[in-house]
């Protein structure tokens, strides 16, 4: 049979030029009756390539897919080598054949099966082992109020599935929080995701699609080894899978409000629904959308051995109270720390800070929402304690309790000393709620004394007793007012300066 290039060339000559069949025969060397042949041919069906039997390799040939596919999840140091699956095969198998066609098998599928990988690349294609990732809003009711909170949803094209999480905010933490959540609760990672231009993830887009990633979440994808793609901006509909699945999780499971009591139950709560939402058939396929996710789940990578610590690191300089600001929130350190760097580890739910040794000076709750302020008050009581007169003139008073910070206004400057060792001595990972309880019931008979707020304190603390004065039998003549505090110095120095 003539080639495709020799048959178009008789065909044009014969055709189109109106050459004899003899002509165009002695031309190219040929039978004219074969020029006539395919000068006049209607039809050209599609060649059929000979299938040559194979009775050694064709039974194992299934086999050395199955190791090629899954090999090709794994880093490439845990990849079996041609020579260790050959062995395998003689081993277990029974295998006849020679090394070398089992090599040259081998690397012939490799490559086809990277560039079935490599297709899976191409945006829009609903192919197993992909996935899009974007996030949505949706009401909560918290503490009586009802809030927006952001939930991330990495949904599946292939199969019509997803997985989401709730989380405070849609900074790079909360991101890759959530990704490695849904990671390690699948048991797999998918080969290629597709996102929006999120700022958690992209710093700047350049020219020619070209973009600088952030470097938290550049880490993240070396860590991982899925292929990352991003719309082109403007263009949700890139990604317009996961869109409607943004809409469908707010629609079926996030309305009306939930009521969130701890957000880390809650989000616990939605891998269950997620999953029984796939006892449906696919709107198209007419197939169990649990049947196609586990064809998604075949094609995900392996997970590496090791979860990636989502933490972002910063420098911060404090000011002169000792503060810090990061993301527009203010955290304490300590007086020492006025003024100078400090370094700061941030995590979705953490701020911790720490010294040039990089030890840890002070551990804060991550705020979000209308809270501007976190204080830790360990590092700040034992120097408030030597210069009680100096909180005074500042606004180190404005961030205790108010029942504490009222009772400190009308102490001495003596009994601001011994009640700032208290608080330093019995105050724990920040919580006042006790001593709160302990100043009000000592407080019940007028300004207590130190010595009896701790009293109050271990009573409460020990037997939960509840703190009672003692009341003395015997009348006691009244008292005339007395005025506590440093306050009258005050006044004295303001009438001495009226005088002049």
């Amino acid at each position: 049979m003539l080639a495709v290039a020799e048959i178009d060339y008789i065909r044009h000559e014969v055709n189109q030029k109106g050459e004899k069949y003899a002509s165009v025969a002695r031309k190219m060397g040929i039978d004219p009756r074969t020029v006539s042949k395919y000068a006049n041919q209607e039809e050209f069906p599609e060649k059929k390539q000979q299938i040559r039997e194979a009775p050694v390799m064709g039974p194992v040939k299934p086999i050395l897919d199955k190791w090629i596919r899954e090999d090709l999840k794994k880093k490439r140091k845990y990849h079996r080598t041609a020579k260790r699956m050959f062995e395998l095969l003689e081993k277990h198998h029974d295998f006849e054949g020679s090394y070398r066609s089992v090599r040259g098998y081998v690397s012939k599928r490799k490559k086809e099966l990277k560039a079935d990988a490599e297709e899976a690349a191409l945006p829009l294609k609903a192919i197993p082992g992909t996935a899009q990732v974007d996030f949505g809003t949706a009401p909560f009711r918290y503490h009586s109020e009802v809030i927006d909170l952001p939930y991330l949803v990495m949904s599946f094209p292939y199969s019509n599935s997803f997985y989401f999480q709730v989380f405070p905010s849609e900074n790079t933490e909360c991101l890759l929080e959530g990704l490695q959540r849904m990671f390690h609760h699948m048991g797999g990672v998918p080969r290629v995701i597709r996102f929006d231009n999120l700022s958690p993830a992209v710093k700047k887009i350049r020219a020619k699609g070209q973009r600088d990633l952030t470097d938290v979440f550049e880490r993240f994808v070396l860590h991982y080894g899925f292929t990352y793609e991003f719309c082109n901006p403007g263009k949700g509909n890139e990604k317009g899978h996961v869109e409607a699945m943004v809409k469908y999780v707010r629609n079926n499971f996030l309305l009306p409000e939930n009521t969130l009591v701890d957000l880390d139950h809650f989000n616990g709560t939605l891998w269950e629904l997620a999953e029984k939402d796939r006892n449906r058939k696919h709107y198209e396929k007419q197939v169990l959308q649990s049947e196609l996710f586990e064809e998604d789940r075949r094609e995900w990578l392996q997970l590496p051995e090791k979860r990636f610590d989502c933490v972002r690191h910063q420098e911060a300089r404090a000011d002169k109270y000792g503060f810090i600001t990061i993301d527009q929130k203010q955290y304490s350190t300590s007086p020492r720390f006025a003024g100078q760097k400090v370094r700061v580890r941030i995590t979705y739910q953490s701020i911790n800070i720490l010294n040039e040794e990089n030890k840890v000076i002070a551990k804060h709750a991550r705020l979000y929402g209308m809270r501007r302020k976190s204080m830790v008050w360990q590092p700040y009581l034992e120097p408030l304690a030597k210069r009680p007169r100096a909180i005074k003139y500042s606004s180190v008073y404005d961030q205790f309790p108010s029942v504490w910070a009222e009772f400190l206004r009308n102490c001495t400057e003596e009994e601001q000393k011994d009640a700032l060792r208290l608080l330093g001595k019995l105050l724990k990972n920040n919580d006042f709620s006790l001593l709160n309880e302990a100043l009000d019931l000592a407080s019940t008979h007028g300004h207590p004394s130190v010595e009896q707020i701790r009293h109050t304190f271990y009573s409460l603390l020990h037997q939960g007793d509840r703190y009672s004065a003692i009341t003395p039998k015997t009348p006691v003549p009244a008292m005339p007012d007395i005025t506590r505090g440093l306050s009258h110095y005050d006044a004295f120095f303001l009438e001495g300066r009226a005088g002049k």
